[in-house]
Parts: structure tokens; C-alpha cells; sequence
């Protein structure tokens, strides 16, 4: 371990790792929680070997074990993350009288804090959105290189291109950058399902644009091994233990 160029910053590798979000590992090494092959770090931009030995302290890993992790059934008519043009954020649904019914735990107002969306779901498009305290969590869901399944139910109207399913499945690109190989297939005659590891701004709307299609309805069911399932609209519920995305 050193302060020098060499290896990587700690937080970095501690992020890359899923140990933490960056900014966590900033915060865990200020407070003297993080050790590096058995030796305290206190000082941010230390540097380390990328096969190195990190640990959190006991104190740090239980505060992660208190972190919250929310699952809303976002209404359209809510913004995921800040408040924008007069819209309000979804995490102000985030309230004991919106609590689904039957969750297991109880409110607690210290879940809001540091509370944040793990993704987007567009202001007009409903469903499956996640708030979480962890950074772990954020990172799996939406990090550079996440493999996280997210499935969707995509109402459509229009005519479909020659070989417009062929390329909603890939073969289509955004901004000049193609996207990554999708599942898309028809539920029903006017409606899609569509499975992406992806979530570019407007992404499915876009998408069906580009092969003849208007989007008027779009929900999200899925995100990897976690279904919206029973979770009414405008409501909210925990994580469970036994769930893992």
C-alpha cells in the first residue's frame, strides 16, 4: 500500500469490488473503518495493489446492514430522482400511508436520508423503480458494466418496419451509439415485451420510434430477480432479506 501513482485508489478498487459506492469508501476511510492487507487508512487518494486485501470494520459493514432499499410502483406524473419543471420526485411517495400492506417492517423517517433512485423510469412511463441507501446496490443496478436484466411491458401503436422486430432486438443505435443486443418480442397484438441490460434517456420510446411505432403505455415489471408483483401503484414496500436482484 502507498501514497504514490502507483496501483489504485482504494475507493475506487473498494467500488469495483461492490464493496461500496466511491463516495461511501471516502467516507469509510476518513473515519478509520477501511483496512488494507491489515493496516488502517485514514488518508483519501491512498493508493493500493488491485489484487490487495481491503476490509470494512465491523462498525461500517453493520451500518450497510441498515441501509434501506425501496421498491415503489412508480405513478406516471413523477420525476425519479430531483424535482423537475414542476414535477415532484417519486421518493415523496416514500410515506407510512403508503406502505404496502402485509411489508414486514416498519417506517422509519432515517430511511430518507441519502435515499436515491438506482435507475430511471421516464415522468409518463410507470412501474418497477428502486430507492436505495447502498451504494452496492446502486452499482449493481446501474454501474458501467451492470448485467442486470430489465424487463418491460410496452404498449405501441403505428406500423411496424420490415424487419422492424429483428431490429428492435438489435441492430438499432441512439446518438450515433449502437445499442446492446435486447430481447423484444410481441405479448399480444398491441403490446411488447422488451428485456434490456441498458437504460439510455427515453430508450424504448426511441427505440420503437425508429421502426415505426408510438409508445402509449410503458411499465416496468422486472429489474434482474426482483418483480413488481402485487405492489400497487403509488405504493411502496422493503427489499426482503431473502431477495437479491
Amino acid at each position: 500500500m502507498n501514497d504514490t501513482q502507483a496501483g489504485e485508489r482504494i475507493s475506487k478498487l473498494m467500488a469495483q469490488r461492490g464493496m461500496c459506492s466511491r463516495r461511501e469508501a471516502d467516507a469509510y476511510i476518513e473515519q478509520g473503518l477501511v483496512f488494507v492487507n491489515g493496516e488502517k487508512v485514514t488518508q483519501l487518494g491512498t493508493r493500493a495493489a488491485p489484487d490487495a486485501k481491503i476490509e470494512l470494520a465491523s462498525r461500517a459493514q453493520n451500518r450497510q446492514s441498515q441501509q434501506a432499499t425501496i421498491l415503489l410502483n412508480k405513478p406516471v406524473g413523477y420525476v425519479s430522482g430531483q424535482a423537475e419543471d414542476g414535477y415532484l420526485p417519486a421518493v415523496v411517495l416514500v410515506r407510512p400511508e403508503n406502505q404496502m400492506v402485509g411489508d414486514t417492517r416498519r417506517f422509519q423517517p432515517s430511511i430518507l436520508k441519502g435515499l436515491a433512485p438506482a435507475g430511471r423510469l421516464d415522468i409518463d412511463s410507470t412501474g418497477l423503480l428502486v430507492l436505495t441507501q447502498d451504494g452496492r446496490i446502486a452499482r449493481q443496478l446501474i454501474g458501467e458494466h451492470s448485467e442486470i436484466e430489465k424487463e418491460y411491458l410496452v404498449r405501441v401503436e403505428g406500423r411496424l418496419i420490415d424487419r422492424g422486430l429483428a431490429l428492435l432486438n438489435h441492430g438499432l443505435s441512439l446518438d450515433g451509439k449502437p445499442l446492446r443486443r435486447a430481447k423484444v418480442r410481441w405479448q399480444n397484438e398491441d403490446q411488447l415485451q422488451f428485456i434490456l441490460k441498458e437504460g439510455r434517456k427515453r430508450q424504448i420510446r426511441r427505440m420503437c420510434e425508429l421502426v415505426g411505432l408510438r409508445v402509449v403505455g410503458l411499465k416496468r415489471v422486472r429489474i434482474g430477480k426482483v418483480r413488481l408483483g402485487d405492489l400497487p401503484p403509488g405504493q411502496w414496500r422493503y427489499l426482503r432479506p431473502d431477495e437479491r436482484f
